[in-house]
């Protein structure tokens, strides 16, 4: 599998595109902006976008998914609880001074356990709210991709509408540290970190 990761928007959110190195399929999880960039790595990967990805509603993660699924004619997939926020986004961002233009409706509602293929590759959906109602990570054996829930070091925030304090710590315990130790976590934001490295030093899971 190749991962190419970008930092996206003001607020600096983390972009991958997950490409099959065999077919050229690929997925882009939190295009959150700069879809001009985004577009531009596809290209150049000559990849064929399958799937738009939301990790979660809010719009510095899902900025750029008019744009992206206009060009690349890709399925938008969000969970239900956030699928509502996507017609809100030029509001949410406003709040913060900042713009965003409002996503078209998801084509897929993920929920806890389904799967999504492209090529040779298969992502399995964890529901773990917290962060917001609908937030996802994305599983495929060795590599986490765990939108705002994890960060190296730390959590998603809890103090927006829809997030949850113990219902993220629960979700992260239960859920996520069961996993391989080795197992790379691709952040929402910030540097990539493992579950071993979390388990052991991340003060809020102590």
């Amino acid at each position: 599998m190749i991962i190419k990761k970008l930092e996206v928007g003001p607020i600096m959110a983390n972009c991958y595109i997950l490409g099959c190195e065999s077919t050229k399929e690929a997925v882009v999880i939190d295009p959150g902006d700069d879809a001009d960039q985004i577009l531009m790595e596809l290209a150049e990967s000559e990849f064929n976008v399958k799937y738009l990805i939301n990790t979660h509603g809010h719009f510095d993660h899902v900025g750029a998914n008019k744009k992206m699924k206009e060009v690349t004619g890709a399925k938008l997939a969000i969970h239900p609880e956030d699928e509502p926020m996507l017609s809100e986004l030029a509001q949410s961002a406003s709040m913060f001074g900042l713009s965003a233009e409002n996503s078209p409706p998801a084509d897929i509602l993920l929920n806890d356990g389904d799967e999504i293929t492209f090529g040779k590759i298969t992502l399995k959906v964890m529901h773990t709210p917290g962060h917001s109602k609908g937030g996802i990570c994305l599983y495929t054996k060795g590599h986490l991709f765990s939108g705002d829930t994890l960060f190296a070091g730390s959590i998603g925030r809890t103090d927006l509408p829809g997030g949850d304090y113990d219902t993220l710590i629960s979700n992260i315990k239960e859920k996520l540290l069961p996993l391989d130790e080795n197992t790379l976590v691709y952040t929402g934001h910030g540097p990539e970190t493992t579950i071993g490295n979390e388990k052991r030093m991340n003060p809020f899971l102590r």
